[in-house]
């Protein structure tokens, strides 16, 4: 039984977890911005392919950023249930 009550709370912290915050919404369309800044600049020559690629790696990292928290906190949930 206690560990079906941990299972649930569990459970319940991880569909929580899965929300994204306000800060993490901000960041992925911050993230979303620079990538289309990168694919026009591209597109009109003003940036090489190479230099395109670089802006959206960097774009990836706001994103995964924002997420860490909360794949820090599924990491930690999961932990407990085990």
């Amino acid at each position: 039984m206690k560990k079906f009550a941990i299972a649930s709370v569990a459970a319940l912290g991880l569909s929580l977890a899965a929300c994204d915050s306000p800060q993490e919404e901000a960041a992925e369309e911050q993230a979303e911005t620079m990538e289309e800044q990168a694919d026009t600049m591209e597109d009109q020559g003003m940036i090489t392919d190479e230099e395109a690629d670089a802006m959206e790696a960097e774009a990836d990292n706001v994103e995964d950023a924002a997420e860490g928290d909360t794949d820090a906190m599924t990491g930690d949930m999961e932990e407990a249930v085990n």
